[in-house]
């Protein structure tokens, strides 16, 4: 249920779109399992510069709530990367959004995206960063779209969408 007084929308990340179609190279070279990793950029700016790119622990069954599936239909960081995420929170250029890739071919946020993004107390998201979903195909990427946690809806909410490319 909405809180009470509307508060201002989140500000998308600005990803420039060659940043973005490194995102999408990722995505191919992962299918058709899900590809993750994160974007940072300088501390206090509303924008993304740089890729880290993360192993899908999926299929050791490390998921914490899809143990049971594959690398093609979940994905979750590999402790290790896990933890350097959680040491460039407080760096010079932190994470600004998580990534994953959808390799049935859209971009929208799964009932496990949210329970894997959000805070076991309910409370908020996990994480202070943006959620970003791109859909691939075997043929193409088809599209992204950006994600980001709204007090006023108690979730996340789709903040931006991106085209697909033929990558």
């Amino acid at each position: 249920m909405p809180r009470e007084g509307k508060s201002r929308p989140p500000v998308p990340v600005a990803i420039e779109r060659e940043l973005l179609e490194t995102v999408y190279r990722e995505a191919r070279k992962s299918y058709p399992a899900e590809c993750c990793g994160w974007l940072s950029g300088p501390k206090g700016k509303h924008r993304a510069t740089r890729l880290r790119v993360c192993t899908n622990a999926q299929a050791e069954g490390e998921h914490p709530t899809q143990a049971g599936r594959g690398p093609d239909t979940a994905y979750v960081i590999a402790g290790a990367d896990l933890l350097a995420l959680n040491r460039e929170l407080d760096g010079a250029e932190p994470a600004k959004l998580i990534y994953h890739s959808h390799p049935e071919g859209r971009a929208y946020f799964s009932e496990t995206d949210h329970q894997v993004a959000t805070s076991p107390w309910g409370d908020g998201p996990i994480y202070p960063v943006q959620q970003l979903m791109v859909g691939i195909s075997l043929e193409q990427v088809a599209e992204a779209a950006l994600f980001a946690w709204s007090d006023d809806e108690c979730g996340f909410i789709e903040i931006a969408r991106f085209d697909g490319a033929d990558i």
